[in-house]
This record gives C-alpha cells, structure tokens and sequence, in this order.
C-alpha cells in the first residue's frame, strides 16, 4: 500500500514539476508570474485529446502537437500580453494582470469550443499494468515520471551548454547586459515564453492520461498548484521545481490515502506553508544563475 501510494504521488508531483518549470523558465528571464499558465496547461490537454481520439494518433505524436500548440500560444501571448508591457514607466505588475486577462479568455474560449463538461483519454492508454508485486505501475505513469526528469536534465544541460541557453542565462541576469553583449533579447524572451507554454501543453497531456479527466476549468487549480511548487522550490530554480512538485504530488496522495479526500489540498498546502516558515527562501533557492 505504501508503496503504491508513493508510485502514485511521485507520478502525480511530475505533472506539477512540468508545470512549475514553465513558470521557473519565465519567472527567470521576465522576472513576472505567468497566470496564464494554467489555461494553456488546459489547451494542450485539449489538443492532446483531440489528436487521440478524432485524429487517431499515438501518444508520442499527441504530444508533440499539444507542444506545438502551446508555444504557439506562448509566442502570442508574448507579443500581446507582455511585450507591449516592457518599457519604462510600465507599473511592475501590470504584465501579471495582463496575464490573468489572457486566462481569462483562453478559459472562456476553452468553454466555447469543448462545452463545460469533463472528457477522458481512451482507456487503452492506462489500462497497461506492469505488477512488481508491491505495487503496480502503468505505462502512463512510466511516461510521467521518464518526461519529467528527462526535462529536468535536458533542461539543465541545455541552459549550461548551449548557445541559446547561455543567452536565456545571460538575459535572465540582466537585459541591458545581454543587449550589450550582442544578445537579441527580445528573439531570447519570445524563445523562453514558447518552450515554456510548451512544457504546459505538454503537462496537460500527462495529467489527462493519469487521471483520466480534464475540463476546461482545471487550469486554475492546477496553475496556483503550479505556483506554490515553483515557490516551495525555490523562485528560477529547476532542480527546487521537480522537487517542489514531488513534494506536493506526494503530500496529496498520503493526505488522500492516509486521511480523507476532502483535506487533500489543505493538507497538501499546509505542508508547504510550514516548509515556507523554515525556509521561505524555498528549498533550493540561490539565485537566477542556478538555472
């Protein structure tokens, strides 16, 4: 039982892990909470389910097209939401409540086109069980668990060893500096925001295929479920959002398992205020260069 219960946070603290290292991408080189997130967490699982079942496609491809839409979405919401934003002037949070205008929308149009009801993933894709004896584990959350700690290192080795990723570290530390140094900010931000919105889509896909349910009003809580692991993690910290988000994946389950369903979330919450009372820096904290 314990152990299945572990196997069953840790898949479900993945999807938040996803999440939260879009918002670390983007609080790291815009230094602004993305509240749009959530909603386009929502719009790739959509186009996920879309692709599988009127498209016939595989999960593989699935996924990749909900990417796909999900950057497009980001590269939009760049040029209208925050773009225009970034000049002089410009009050500090106003790219936040340009944000929450932009999942605003994108909820409402979500309940324009696919109705408020609730759709699943067909069932074939996690209904394969691989029995270890002490618990059982599908080949959806086999997925989950490969997609989020290959992102984390890709992530990193990408950021540290590549051109483009030392662009987006060097324009996270400061923009003017980056200018000066020949960096194209502006092409480096637009690029940050994409892979970012992409990772969303992307979480929105596993979510779907684990927990069988998405709707077009579950960006929401997932978004603020997102922020607090990139808070409890550690603000700009990759490393601080997978282990934020295994943390709250597993204080739910435990909560759900060990108590009752009802307290899952104040359970979950609660954990991560008394972390943040011994730590409010977060876990990982040390700066944007941490990267």
């Amino acid at each position: 039982m314990f152990l299945q219960q572990m196997v069953n946070g840790l898949t479900l603290g993945s999807t938040y892990a996803i999440i939260a290292l879009g918002y670390t991408l983007i609080f790291g080189v815009l230094n602004i909470i993305n509240m749009a997130h959530g909603e386009i967490f929502m719009i790739g699982a959509f186009v996920g389910i879309m692709l599988v079942t009127e498209f016939q496609v595989g999960i593989i491809p699935a996924l990749l097209g909900a990417m796909m839409a999900g950057a497009i979405l980001g590269y939009f919401l760049e040029r209208t939401a925050l773009r225009p934003l970034r000049k002089p002037g410009v009050p500090h949070m106003a790219p936040l409540i340009s944000t929450i205008g932009v999942s605003i929308f994108l909820e409402s149009l979500a309940l324009h086109i696919w109705g408020p009801q609730t759709r699943a993933f067909p069932s074939a894709y996690s209904s394969q069980l691989l029995d270890f004896g002490f618990f059982k584990i599908s080949m959806v959350q086999i997925i989950i668990l490969a997609a989020s700690l290959g992102l984390m290192v890709i992530l990193r080795i990408w950021l540290n060893k590549t051109k483009a990723g030392k662009s987006i570290r060097a324009t996270s530390e400061s923009v003017e500096t980056a200018d000066l140094l020949g960096i194209d900010t502006e092409k480096v931000i637009v690029l940050t925001v994409m892979i970012a919105s992409g990772l969303g889509a992307m979480a929105g896909v596993l979510f779907g295929l684990a927990f069988d349910a998405i709707e077009p009003t579950m960006g929401i809580s997932m978004g603020f479920k997102g922020l607090a692991v990139l808070i409890l993690g550690g603000l700009g910290n990759i490393t601080g959002a997978m282990v934020g988000g295994f943390v709250l994946g597993l204080a739910e389950v435990f909560s759900v398992a060990y108590g009752a369903s009802s307290y899952r979330d104040a359970v979950a919450f609660g954990l991560i205020i008394v972390l943040l009372f011994w730590k409010p820096e977060g876990l990982f904290a040390s700066g944007k260069g941490d990267k």
